[in-house]
């Protein structure tokens, strides 16, 4: 009676649970295991003994919500404009991209948030940016900008995740806080914390191609100095083994892969083989690409076929009007550019083709959105010149740099002119939210198995539509609390309904964008947009009114013959402001900014250790007055080797002794500060090694004088007259300067080759002033 009584209530329980859709049903065919794992009724008979006891183990196993549940697979390629891949009429050739698109649909009417974060925060979670508190690159201390995801809006990956799949992540991740990018964590918004079963990539939001700061899971991992292997060849191996080591132990258990490489952001970089695959293939130049371009996506179907031009933007010269010397420069810059892409899309058709081999492809759903956002502006550099210097001079300066392009010895981004050719036929660029030029994007959907239509799709779309497309696609059940976290609802559309119906009305009928203050919102084919000058006030941006359905790349400005349709635009984007946490505006250039949370807020002393890995999230120490201390123990015969190092080639600082000196060096790329110890010998045994940095400028003008110390003696002193840079790809090196070496007088790592305690920094001025008094 007892038994039948715990029966009925754990029946009850169990009844309640499914009404409140906490669990899924079990009445499928096929299984696998997934991470949540909540204690379940005991379903055995316990005795006194294992004679008298009915064993039972509870069938841990998540319940897939169909047979032959597809794999899925998100590629996300990185700052490249519309035309630049040839599956939409771009004239670099990417032969995969071109027939996954043959073979699936071309969506021609989708849409990114025009910068990276955002884009990724909205793929992965199909809610809204601002709404997931990613809505820009920077972070701000408001709802909609403090780069802090809320669990409440789960991933993909958590969904699939709890519907048995395996989950993996390569490549570019950049949603982690900085304050959370060190070797302690907290490591829940690692991508390991938010659904994923493995990741490795890089955290930040580009690296160097061959010198990558890589995290394997949570650990820091540091690739030979010498290496040679580009980023994005890593990151696809990577891939490859975790589907091997998968499908080795459960063929049928499917998985999620979300493969993001760095490419195409800046840096470019790519092998020699790749540098020279375009030789000569761009001569015609910019203004040629554009109507090419045009012309093929006419051809294609992707654009409205009696689409013009738009006039060109003022801040691109004319190529007939470019100097020859000039001209020579862009053409190396894009033959560069389209070898990188082309790569791209090579290293894509290795894990394809894997597919393939051991007979998944036909059953993977992939998704393609070529691009984050469109072309981007950076423009035009090899490496790092002097600010100061006149255009003439630059020329020179990258004209001596030209054999650079491309190679790890560059930092560099094609100039304007050829990102407003990769974005034909639309106008502005990456980070222009306000336009389609940056947040207009090719997407392709692939799926032999499940999607048999092939062609074009023009319904409006929008990045955070594809999870929820996923989750309708595969019949994945969406948990209502994951991990313990109540789930809100999907912001986006799924597209579903677009597969079997190419003329099907859109159903993402509304939609904003802001990346620093330039903003837009659209609304059944209406699109109202203001772009946003830095320092100018909100109230004065300039608000223009496009028709899409009748306008497809915004030449005509309505807003002085529809003024109605305007202000209604203006009210519904006020609406969304308010609803997704897009308010307050902000640019960037605001005076009193609070700094977002770091690792080592509060900290006046930071001591480190030998052996640690390099840390990527670096203190603010380089525009105040600091104290640098390394205890050492030099043996008798002496010792060389880095004991600081922050950046590396491209920009940095270094603490080291060479040539029986102690040094610092200050390295701004274009010049170099160097401060050593002279004829002062160096001695042997336990030593202290300082370096002080008394601050007599400003905050925003860093200047001041460094002093070295031996065991308290000033042995040598320099004028420090520009703020010492790191670099976004290298953070600081203790006991080495891996990476890339900060001076070009030694090689990486430059290893110390003596007894190296900790290297202590001084944050605190008080303190600093006490070492120079004494």
């Amino acid at each position: 009676m007892k038994n039948t009584k715990t029966k009925n209530r754990t029946s009850r329980k169990l009844l309640r649970l499914l009404a409140a859709g906490l669990l899924v049903p079990v009445a499928l065919t096929q299984f696998a295991y997934g991470q949540s794992d909540p204690l379940q009724p005991y379903q055995g008979k316990i005795g006194k003994t294992l004679g008298e006891t009915q064993q039972s183990y509870t069938d841990r196993r998540k319940p897939l919500q169909s047979s032959g549940a597809p794999n899925v697979v998100y590629i996300l390629i990185d700052d490249i404009g519309y035309a630049a891949s040839s599956a939409f009429g771009g004239l670099i050739p990417t032969p995969v991209l071109d027939s996954l698109a043959n073979n699936g649909l071309r969506y021609t009417n989708f849409h990114t948030t025009g910068v990276c974060s955002p884009t990724r925060t909205a793929l992965l979670t199909g809610r809204n940016s601002h709404s997931a508190h990613i809505g820009s690159n920077q972070p701000a201390g408001t709802p909609g900008y403090d780069r802090y995801i809320p669990f409440e809006k789960g991933t993909i990956a958590e969904v699939l995740r709890e519907n048995g799949y395996n989950t993996y992540a390569v490549g570019k991740w950049h949603l982690t806080p900085t304050s959370d990018l060190t070797q302690i964590g907290p490591f829940n918004r690692y991508p390991t914390g938010r659904g994923f079963d493995h990741y490795y990539g890089f955290l930040a939001g580009a690296t160097d191609q061959y010198h990558p700061q890589l995290w394997d899971d949570t650990k820091k991992i540091e690739l030979a100095d010498d290496n040679k292997t580009h980023v994005t060849t890593l990151i696809t191996d990577k891939a490859i083994e975790y589907i091997n080591n998968q499908k080795s132990i459960d063929p049928n258990k499917p998985f999620f892969l979300y493969y993001a490489p760095g490419a195409t952001h800046s840096p470019h970089q790519i092998d020699k083989v790749w540098r020279d695959k375009f030789k000569g293939k761009f001569d015609k130049g910019w203004d040629a690409y554009r109507d090419e371009a045009l012309a093929l996506q006419k051809k294609l179907g992707v654009v409205p076929q009696n689409l013009p031009l738009p006039p060109s933007d003022p801040n691109v010269k004319r190529w007939d009007d470019l100097p020859a010397e000039e001209k020579k420069l862009a053409i190396r810059h894009f033959e560069i550019y389209a070898g990188f892409l082309a790569h791209t899309d090579y290293e894509i058709g290795r894990f394809i083709n894997y597919l393939k081999e051991i007979n998944q492809l036909d059953n993977t759903l992939i998704y393609v959105s070529i691009g984050d956002n469109g072309a981007s502006k950076a423009g035009g550099r090899i490496r790092e010149v002097d600010p100061k210097a006149t255009e003439a001079q630059r020329l020179q300066q990258n004209l001596k740099d030209i054999d650079l392009i491309g190679t790890e010895f560059s930092n560099v981004d094609y100039p304007l002119g050829w990102a407003q050719a990769t974005n034909t036929p639309f106008r502005y660029f990456k980070a222009d939210a306000n336009s389609e030029g940056g947040t207009h994007n090719p997407l392709i959907i692939f799926w032999p198995k499940g999607i048999k239509e092939r062609g074009v799709r023009n319904q409006y779309s929008h990045i955070n539509d594809l999870t929820p497309t996923t989750i309708e696609l595969v019949n994945a059940k969406v948990p209502t609390v994951i991990n313990g976290y109540p789930q809100e609802p999907f912001e986006g559309t799924s597209l579903a309904y677009s597969i079997t119906n190419a003329s099907a009305p859109s159903r993402h009928t509304v939609q904003y964008y802001e990346i620093s203050g330039s903003r837009s919102i659209y609304k059944d084919g209406w699109k109202a947009s203001a772009y946003h000058p830095k320092g100018q006030s909100f109230d004065k941006d300039r608000w223009e009114l496009y028709n899409l359905q009748e306008d497809y790349n915004e030449r005509i400005d309505l807003a002085a013959k529809n003024p109605e349709k305007l202000q209604e635009l203006k009210e519904l984007f006020d609406n969304e402001a308010y609803k997704y946490n897009i308010y307050p505006l902000r640019d960037g250039t605001e005076n009193n900014p609070l700094n977002a949370p770091s690792a080592f807020d509060g900290k006046d002393k930071l001591i480190f250790y030998p052996g640690i890995a390099q840390i990527t999230e670096v203190p603010n120490f380089t525009n105040k007055s600091f104290s640098l201390v390394a205890n050492v123990d030099i043996p008798a015969k002496g010792a060389e080797g880095a004991l600081f190092a922050l950046g590396g080639r491209a920009t940095g600082f270094s603490f080291f002794i060479q040539n029986k000196q102690l040094q610092v060096v200050y390295n701004y790329g274009f010049e170099k500060i160097v401060i050593n110890s002279g004829k002062a010998i160096l001695p042997t045994g336990k030593a202290e090694l300082r370096y002080d940095f008394q601050l007599d400028g400003t905050a925003q003008n860093p200047t001041g004088t460094g002093s070295l110390y031996v065991n308290g003696t000033k042995v040598g002193e320099g004028k420090v007259t520009r703020q010492a840079k790191g670099t976004y790809y290298e953070g600081i090196s203790i006991g080495k300067d891996i990476i890339t070496p900060v001076s070009e007088t030694y090689a990486s790592p430059y290893a110390f080759t003596g007894k190296l305690k900790n290297v202590v920094l001084n944050l605190n001025p008080a303190i600093t002033s006490e070492n120079n008094q004494k």
